[in-house]
């Protein structure tokens, strides 16, 4: 590859990067608002409790989609193939969309993202860029995978959200409903099941960051 290529695509790493991390999101799609007959802003009226149980939630939710944009960029700078690369980014789009409704959705409970967010990208950049070295495959293995637990986990969210709290909760399920998408698209590409030591360190991993999220 040419050292000018090269250099575009660490400068378009390095601009996604700061993009993710310090610029406000722009989501492409409108936020997704609850069903007809239900309240508007339902944890407007809430206990204060369950108002910040919700923010907390929706915090951890941020730090998640921030560390999801780090992944998709770390595997999409590494790619050995155009046609995956470019999948990844376009995926790395929409779950763009989920940073920005869970950061407008902080602004509403007036509460705020994680202090961390430079940390999460960093360390999942470089745990998307590992998987992808290894091969395409394995690369859209750890996308099906790390899906699969993004599903479970914003489940467990929803069992857990106020239930007065039907913006966030059409949020959530909104986000739910396109990870399902992306782990079918990634195992439909050709990803691989990653081995059982994988999966449990992948999901030790989300665990430290999830429960650091909602605190700090």
């Amino acid at each position: 590859m040419p050292a000018v290529s090269v250099l575009d695509t660490l400068f378009s790493a390095a601009d996604r990067a700061l993009r993710a991390v310090f610029a406000a999101p722009h989501a492409s799609r409108p936020l997704p608002t609850p069903p007809a007959g239900a309240p508007a802003d339902g944890a407007a009226q809430a206990a204060p409790q369950e108002r910040q149980l919700a923010a907390r939630l929706m915090r951890v939710n941020h730090a998640g989609e921030v560390a999801a944009q780090a992944l998709y960029h770390g595997q999409a700078l590494v790619a050995r193939d155009a046609a995956t690369r470019d999948w990844l980014l376009d995926a790395a789009r929409e779950e763009a969309d989920h940073l920005a409704w869970c950061e407008q959705r902080l602004a509403e409970l007036d509460s705020r993202p994680s202090l961390l967010q430079p940390l999460w990208y960093a360390g999942s950049f470089a745990i998307g860029a590992a998987a992808a070295a290894v091969s395409d495959r394995v690369s859209l293995g750890f996308v099906a995978e790390t899906e699969r637990q993004v599903e479970s986990h914003l489940t467990d969210h929803l069992a857990r959200l106020p239930e007065s709290d039907t913006r966030s909760r059409a949020i959530l399920e909104a986000m739910r409903a396109d990870e399902i998408v992306h782990g079918a698209r990634a195992r439909e590409a050709g990803g691989v099941e990653l081995p059982a030591p994988v999966r449990v360190l992948m999901r030790l991993a989300s665990r430290v960051m999830t429960r650091t999220a909602y605190r700090i």
